[in-house]
């Protein structure tokens, strides 16, 4: 299944993506894409809803953020072997973890804010994990079994302020429009091999990243795995879990950030795609 939330910020509705691609509402069946609707029992009878039945959603609209309720936003830096190359950094021998603000979390076409004093905003196209199931202490083994399903993000990061401020990588990506997610939750049994997704990223038509989640140091089992060591995972937490090659920071002969103006777009097999324009600086409401 593709699971949405569509709507107006704050006003999201549930829905689903039919097999010829027509959004329908679900709002008769379930209130939201809540996290006591991410559990394996939960999905198989959301899944056993003919979409037919459902209402067609008529027109263009917003996809928020496909699941509401997110207790964390976590993600792990450093985590392609192609990126990390590029960036001439060591292969960490453990995964990097870091946390994006949920304030960041936003809907996958909306506007991204430049902060203010932004000097190096950068985008990375990531693969998203949401989590299904509790998770403590999980072996790498049985660690698939706690994801709901997979979405698309862009872990937009401010380089100043992540690498030059001193402290934790946090100051850079916890910004106001840094965490776009969507525009689909697509359930797990959708998705055969998380390892073998191509990604893609253009900033104004051009292209930038191209990558494919075969080449991550620490695959999805793993991450879930780990993350788990440290912190109990809860369903609707969700991962995004690294970047391949391509960033702003590490082109050359010299880096290339954004602007306001610029227009991001991106997206990964099977998960569909996103595209963000870059704004000035407003406060967020």
């Amino acid at each position: 299944m593709k699971l949405v939330r569509f709507g107006a910020d704050g006003k999201e509705k549930p829905g689903l993506i039919d097999q010829d691609g027509q959004l329908r509402d679900l709002s008769s069946v379930i209130s939201d894409i809540e996290p006591q609707f991410l559990s394996k029992s939960a999905l198989a009878k959301l899944a056993k809803i003919k979409p037919e039945k459902l209402p067609i959603v008529k027109g263009k609209k917003r996809f928020g953020v496909p699941v509401s309720g997110v207790s964390k936003f976590i993600a792990i830096g450093l985590n392609y072997s192609d990126h990390a190359a590029e960036a001439g950094m060591a292969i960490p021998p453990e995964p990097i973890i870091f946390f994006k603000a949920n304030s960041s979390l936003c809907g996958c076409n909306d506007d991204t804010i430049a902060p203010k004093n932004s000097k190096k905003m950068d985008w990375e196209i990531e693969l998203g994990i949401v989590i299904g199931t509790k998770a403590q202490y999980v072996s790498k083994k049985v660690a698939l079994q706690y994801i709901a399903g997979y979405c698309v993000i862009n872990d937009v990061s401010e380089r100043e302020f992540q690498l030059e401020r001193g402290g934790t990588w946090d100051k850079g990506k916890g910004c106001d429009t840094f965490g776009p997610v969507g525009p689909w939750l697509v359930t797990a049994d959708e998705i055969k091999n998380p390892q073998k997704l191509e990604m893609w990223l253009d900033v104004n038509g051009e292209a930038r990243q191209r990558g494919n989640t075969k080449t991550m140091i620490f695959d999805v089992a793993t991450i879930v795995s780990k993350v788990s060591e440290y912190m109990t995972l809860l369903p609707g937490d969700i991962i995004a879990t690294g970047t391949p090659p391509g960033v702003g920071m590490g082109m050359k002969p010299k880096p290339r950030y954004l602007k306001v103006g610029d227009v991001v777009t991106c997206g990964i097999e099977g998960l569909g795609e996103q595209q963000q324009k870059i704004i000035a600086w407003r406060s967020v409401t």
